[in-house]
């Protein structure tokens, strides 16, 4: 069974860091483009980020550009995001998504979703 599993959420205060983590059973992370999308309720869907398949080439949203980096683990069967300078803005669900082969960093696009990791930023 095809599954993702998200990991590293969790309570940061403003201007602080997390670490979040996709892996995958049933399947080769390595094969597909990985994306990161949040969407809190009231808030626009937003792709935060994707690295493709190919030369792990990234892609950032607006919102996010400059305080989050993407990277597949050593091993490659993981893909971290890693977030600085958080902020209060920052507070939703983060889902991992994969794409088979090479795509773009949109949600219709990713064929196999995780169920998510909830980062909450508040002092």
């Amino acid at each position: 069974q095809v599954q993702l599993v998200e990991s590293g959420g969790g309570l940061v205060q403003p201007g602080g860091s997390l670490r979040l983590s996709c892996a995958a059973s049933g399947f080769a992370l390595d094969h597909y483009t990985i994306g990161w999308f949040r969407q809190a309720p009231g808030k626009e869907d937003e792709g935060v980020g994707c690295i493709n398949n190919a030369d792990d080439t990234t892609w950032y949203g607006d919102s996010v550009k400059g305080r989050v980096t993407i990277v597949r683990g050593n091993a490659r069967d993981t893909v971290y995001l890693q977030m600085n300078s958080l902020t209060p803005d920052d507070t939703d669900i983060y889902k991992c998504a994969a794409a088979t082969g090479l795509a773009a960093c949109r949600r219709d696009f990713m064929d196999y979703w995780g169920k998510g990791t909830l980062v909450t930023v508040s002092s």
